[in-house]
């Protein structure tokens, strides 16, 4: 049996009890059925890259989706002349999730190219509701069908059902009684809805406009105008290979990864643009959870507090209400957590040195030492500014 190291980005976690992959959807839906009858813990995983596990041993069943299939299901007509055409395509919860969007970059389908390179599944995407350089899931899913753990019977939710707000969905919902690292529901550390299939609507289209002004100055364009999706996709890697935030590729090379992939261990930074920097296995940038902190929704009030030059963005929070969205990187950086920041010189956990947002494995880290640097830059910011930063990762077995 593997370790959570083996298989989360961040590179621990203690020895799993059981590891399944069915590579069915009877053999999916029977190992998660089996796991609630029996009464054991479940956590259903995708690429492992939202997650910080104890060092503990996780004594329960570990699912992971072996089913990897995209289906063009229609060419929808439009709805008037002139209206652009759509295309709905379905992926299994299984799917890369970086396969997916360079599929469709491919199929000339747009919506989802600012995605790119973000590790994890298709499953995954629609619990986070992932976002990135002006694009979210949210705005392209149709529906998504899913296993009721708790009534046992499939369902498939529309847009609307799934309840979508920043790094929120209804199924993340019902992990935690009052929101993200609250008290545990009874489904914890997986949702009650498992995901099983997602459709998309997306534009039949080689352009699309560019939703964010950093990704716009990266294609000399204004924020707004139409760019070839490809050209955005690329534009979109070497930012985030900028920002050490795309996952290392070796990974792929442990033998309970091989095969999670279209083609290991080439990922999206294989297919970025000519001179994009080599990626390295000792790239320790790397070995994080992505962003661990969400960006801060704030009450007017709370917002007028900050400093006059932290940025602020208008935003909805889950009850519908207008708030302001800060930035969590600029928080702990101004906090005086700088990148590459550690709590000790001999530290195995620090910040990344090319991101404040990322707490990264630096090489022989623990559980425990990433809680440890977490700890400190949550107390250092709300000693600082008064604001409580939440942690995006799931954690199983620990607590900040």
């Amino acid at each position: 049996m593997p370790r959570f190291a083996d298989v989360t980005t961040m590179e621990v976690g203690g020895r799993i009890s059981e590891f399944v992959e069915p590579d069915s959807r009877a053999s999916f839906l029977e190992a998660i059925i089996m796991a609630d009858v029996m009464g054991k813990k479940l956590c259903v995983i995708g690429g492992g890259s939202n997650m910080l596990v104890s060092d503990e041993d996780f004594d329960g069943v570990v699912v992971r989706d072996k089913r990897r299939q995209i289906s063009v299901l229609d060419e929808a007509a439009p709805v008037e002349e002139g209206a652009p055409h759509t295309t709905t395509v379905s992926a299994t919860a299984g799917v890369h999730w970086d396969d997916f969007v360079s599929y469709c970059v491919r199929m000339g389908l747009a919506g989802v190219e600012a995605l790119s390179g973000i590790p994890g599944t298709v499953g995954a995407s629609v619990v986070q509701n992932i976002g990135a350089y002006g694009q979210e899931v949210a705005s392209v899913v149709t529906a998504v069908e899913v296993w009721d753990r708790e009534e046992k019977a499939v369902k498939t939710f529309s847009r609307e059902d799934m309840d979508f707000g920043y790094r929120h969905s209804l199924l993340k919902a019902t992990m935690y009684e009052h929101g993200p690292h609250t008290a545990p529901t009874q489904f914890y550390p997986s949702p009650r809805y498992i995901v099983l299939e997602v459709t998309f609507t997306l534009l039949h289209a080689q352009t699309n406009a560019v939703g964010m002004e950093q990704l716009a100055r990266a294609l000399g364009v204004n924020v707004g105008e139409s760019f070839s999706i490809q050209h955005i996709r690329d534009a979109v890697l070497q930012i985030r290979d900028a920002k050490g935030m795309l996952e290392d590729v070796h990974r792929y090379e442990n033998p309970w990864m091989v095969g999670t992939v279209e083609s290991a261990p080439g990922t999206a930074l294989d297919e970025g643009p000519e001179g994009s920097p080599e990626s390295s296995p000792e790239d320790r940038n790397k070995y994080s959870c992505g962003s661990f902190f969400m960006n801060p929704l704030l009450s007017q009030d709370e917002a007028d507090k900050l400093p006059a030059d932290a940025p602020r963005f208008p935003a909805v929070d889950e009850q519908g209400r207008d708030v302001v969205k800060t930035s969590a990187a600029w928080l702990i950086d101004h906090a005086g957590f700088k990148a590459g920041y550690k709590v000790a010189e001999d530290s195995t956990a620090g910040l990344s040195t090319k991101h404040t947002l990322a707490l990264t494995n630096r090489g022989g880290a623990q559980t425990s030492d990433i809680l440890q640097l977490a700890r400190t830059i949550r107390e250092g910011v709300r000693n600082t500014y008064g604001v409580t930063l939440v942690p995006e990762p799931v954690f199983i077995g620990v607590e900040l």
